[in-house]
């Protein structure tokens, strides 16, 4: 690793496992002193795992995006720890699908809770920072292939993604006089362990056998396979970084080739 993120302050969302988790540790060897936040009580055994090997440069906070208290309170233990958060990784997320017919208030109230509440307001806390400390810091927000388009059994997922990015070229476009860039990610499908919920749910609404929608799904790809936490990984480490220093109000295909733009 070339350390281009040394001796940053990044906290990340969601990120007790999976995609989150990934970007962790590519953080973290790149030099990054990480605040890893998810809504479990206690860390994850891998989140455990990296701040074991890591001891000095992360540290784990239970918060739920959705509750504004929970946010401040993150944000004071993020600060104690390791000063004015430099870097956020947006991440934290739910999924759920029903036919539009069928689907229900809690569903859409959930979604939209986590995926874009949570989203804008964790942005909000750790902008005001950035603008009150004077830090030219960055933003990468966690968006989706499913952002770029509708799809007719994930009606509220896909506009929660679409609203991510809408909200990261606002925000893009307010920080841009206060020196902070803000992007976005949209990843494919992308193989972790909550495709296993994702593929049971298509089984029920498509009538598959388990498994047979991931298959499909990793098989139609252009490059014949289903991304993996570390193609994500990678592209949030270029987005936080300086050699991303002119780029910003943007959101990334990391797709496999799924979406062209």
């Amino acid at each position: 690793m070339s350390g281009r993120l040394q001796d940053r302050h990044a906290l990340l969302t969601g990120a007790a496992g999976g995609i989150g988790l990934a970007v962790a540790q590519a953080f973290v060897d790149e030099g990054a002193r990480c605040t890893i936040v998810d809504i479990g009580a206690q860390p994850t055994d891998g989140a455990r795992a990296l701040i074991a090997a890591a001891p000095d440069r992360a540290q784990y906070v239970q918060a739920d995006v959705t509750k504004q208290a929970s946010i401040a309170s993150m944000m004071t233990a993020a600060r104690a720890r390791f000063g004015t958060v430099q870097v956020l990784f947006n991440n934290a997320a739910v999924f759920d699908l029903a036919p539009l017919l069928d689907s229900d208030e809690a569903s859409f109230d959930r979604l939209f809770a986590v995926n874009v509440k949570g989203m804008f307001f964790v942005m909000q806390a750790v902008l005001r920072q950035m603008v009150d400390d004077g830090v030219q810091g960055s933003v990468v927000n966690l968006a989706s292939q499913a952002g770029r388009r509708g799809e007719a059994l994930v009606s509220h997922y896909c506009a929660t993604k679409a609203a991510v990015i809408s909200y990261t070229q606002s925000a893009a476009l307010a920080m841009a006089p206060h020196g902070i860039r803000v992007n976005g990610i949209a990843p494919g499908v992308v193989d972790t362990p909550m495709w296993a919920h994702v593929d049971a749910l298509f089984a029920k609404y498509e009538n598959l056998p388990l498994g047979e929608k991931k298959k499909a799904v990793g098989l139609a790809v252009p490059l014949g396979r289903m991304g993996r936490p570390a193609d994500i990984a990678g592209a949030a480490v270029f987005l936080a970084s300086d050699d991303a220093g002119y780029i910003t109000a943007q959101t990334l295909n990391v797709d496999g080739g799924n979406v062209m733009s």
